[in-house]
């Protein structure tokens, strides 16, 4: 494009008239997709959406682990030799983070090789050790690499378990199928509060061992999984793109029962044809010529920048010291029995995912995202001023109160209207904003989505008890208060930074000028 001249008019001229060739071109080119993809107008089978529920339960373990840790802090006393430290806690909590942080890239650079399912078991197979790693510990160090170990298993369900499930699914029920997948997160977080609140109460909270009990019983969920993945099929795509074109068309017979022999080489054939489209870029050029080509392709550089950024804030907005600290923010309010308050949490983060499952394709991705900013933004600053009357020792991290009184309530409402609006806005759509990404350079654009994803998650886990020592806590949530405002600003004045580069009018007029082109491109983009 011509993006060089002076002249503004010019510019869009131009932009414009080769965005509308792009247009014809791609609607040729869906048309004849859709046309090799009729087997998604004959009838699914029970069967499919029976291997996504299973294959969801890997969600589950991502879940489990970022919600046991909460009540865990707080239980642990000196299990492991000693009291835990604020650094100590901030050590074992990051450690998971930086595990899955290399378990999706290590996931990322080897699934297409070895398929979906491989990498699924492994990612058990590695949790359980982690997990058996911690459930076993009787000092810090061990304990610390139980949860990098568990992170390697979390990180790469994280990264392969979505893929698999939308190369699986139908078209028509994929958005669906892959929810079912974040509801597996959000439900693992609440079931894992749930029980480590239950065990808080077993026994003397300063000599108990009952935490050992909420840990180890998240080995369950990676060893069902396993055991379960036998029964399930091998991705079509992967298949096919293996040279694997018969066992394919039998897991397409097993998807489709009712499609017909034409229409299941149809859809190998389109399958074929979308893999060609997708590797050849990774063919020709290696991995260093596609990053090369994001930061120096503007159009494409501004796609995979916008996915990122907005993974970015989503951590850095403060949600997950939430889901890690809940019970020890609850805590230092003055809560008696913390662990049963953050259950609020869990359960809200629960609900609302149902919640932004039902909104999402109906008013659009920037309009939620623009609204539950503003209310995190509003929250955020609620809770910075609530902090300000409640009396805590910041060496300590104590309250200096025997009453809760209206700062604490106020602080555990705004907590949970900012999980509310998070959990029905960016959550979810950080994880959708890989489909901004040109297909040419997807595989190595979501691979740098998902490592924003984890070193922001890295910085918050690892800072915020310091944050609230070194600055209060009424500065810590202040702090994510302002990263949350500012998000809302590249929304908006993206054109002026970037002159015109991300165009949010130009997308909306062509949104309502090509609305079914627009309804199959999403459709049959992720068929394959």
């Amino acid at each position: 494009m011509a993006f060089q001249f002076d002249d503004k008019d010019v510019k869009v001229q131009e932009a414009t008239t080769e965005h509308v060739e792009n247009i014809e071109s791609a609607k040729e080119h869906q048309d004849e997709l859709t046309d090799l993809s009729s087997i998604e107008a004959t009838a699914a089978s029970k069967a499919a959406w029976l291997i996504s529920i299973t294959v969801s339960l890997g969600g589950l373990l991502f879940g489990y682990d970022t919600g046991y840790i909460s009540s865990v802090l707080v239980t642990i006393g000196t299990s492991l030799g000693k009291e835990l430290s604020s650094s100590d806690q901030e050590l074992v909590t990051s450690l998971t983070s930086g595990g899955a942080l290399v378990g999706a890239v290590c996931a990322g650079l080897t699934a297409d090789r070895f398929g979906r399912k491989m990498p699924i078991w492994a990612a058990c197979v590695v949790f359980v050790i982690g997990t058996i790693l911690q459930t076993a510990a009787f000092h810090l160090p061990q304990f610390a690499v139980g949860r990098f170990v568990v992170g390697l298993g979390v990180g790469s369900a994280a990264m392969i378990v979505p893929l698999y499930i939308s190369e699986l699914a139908p078209a028509k029920y994929r958005g669906r199928m892959v929810a079912f997948n974040n509801m597996s997160v959000t439900f693992g977080q609440f079931f894992a509060s749930s029980l480590g609140a239950g065990f808080a109460q077993v026994g003397n909270p300063n000599t108990s061992q009952a935490w050992r009990a909420t840990v180890g019983i998240g080995a369950a969920p990676a060893i069902l999984l396993a055991g379960l993945l036998f029964f399930c099929p091998e991705s079509p795509r992967q298949l096919v793109a293996h040279n694997r074109a018969d066992e394919a068309s039998h897991v397409l017979v097993r998807l489709y029962p009712t499609s017909t022999e034409t229409q299941r080489k149809a859809k190998i054939a389109s399958i074929e044809m979308s893999i060609h489209e997708a590797t050849q870029t990774m063919v020709d050029d290696s991995i260093w010529k596609t990053m090369k080509m994001i930061f120096t392709t503007p159009s494409t550089g501004r796609a995979v920048l916008t996915a990122c950024l907005i993974m970015a804030i989503s951590q850095l907005s403060g949600f997950n010291t939430l889901m890690y600290y809940s019970a020890t923010l609850f805590k230092i309010v003055g809560f008696n029995n913390a662990t049963a308050v953050a259950i609020t949490v869990s359960a809200t983060n629960f609900v609302f995912s149902i919640v932004n499952l039902l909104l999402v394709d109906k008013f659009g991705r920037r309009a939620i995202l623009m609204i539950t900013v503003l209310g995190m933004t509003v929250c955020l600053v609620i809770a910075a001023v609530s902090f300000s009357f409640i009396p805590i020792n910041l060496k300590t991290l104590e309250v200096e109160s025997n009453e809760i009184g209206w700062p604490g309530m106020a602080l555990i409402v705004t907590i949970i209207c900012f999980v509310a609006f998070y959990s029905s806005g960016v959550a979810t759509i950080a994880w959708i904003g890989t489909e901004l990404i040109p297909i040419e350079v997807r595989a190595v654009g979501t691979m740098l989505n998902t490592v924003t994803c984890w070193s922001t998650n890295i910085i918050i886990a690892s800072t915020f008890l310091s944050m609230m020592k070194g600055i209060t806590p009424s500065g810590a949530f202040g702090f994510y208060a302002a990263i949350c405002f500012c998000k809302g600003m590249p929304l908006e004045s993206i054109r002026e930074v970037f002159t015109h580069g991300f165009g949010v009018q130009h997308a909306k007029t062509w949104q309502r000028e090509n609305k079914q082109f627009a309804k199959l491109n999403t459709q049959v983009s992720f068929a394959h």
